[in-house]
């Protein structure tokens, strides 16, 4: 008799179930659900914070100068972009 599973089958992707099916035919019932439902716990906490650390520095940059009042960002706002030896930053919808 297999433990019940720690996931609801029926909420997850195709890929995923695909991973758990190839996952119980290589180790068994049991060890897969065991190891996927880890997994699926390790991608729910991984997908939650997905930050990148230089575009927090950057507006991180950018509010500090809004505040101090040395910059206004117009409404619609601005793409920031890296060109050769420089940076390119036009406003948004040109």
């Amino acid at each position: 008799m297999t433990p019940p599973n720690h996931f609801d089958e029926s909420g997850l992707t195709k890929g995923q179930l695909r991973k758990l099916n190839a996952l119980r035919k290589s180790v068994g019932n049991r060890i897969a659900d065991r190891a996927f439902s880890e997994w699926l716990s390790l991608q729910a906490t991984q997908k939650a914070s997905p930050r990148d650390k230089h575009a927090d520095l950057l507006a991180e940059t950018l509010w500090n100068l809004v505040q101090n009042k040395k910059l206004m960002i117009r409404r619609g706002g601005y793409i920031v972009r890296r060109g050769r030896g420089r940076v390119m930053v036009d406003p948004v919808g040109e």
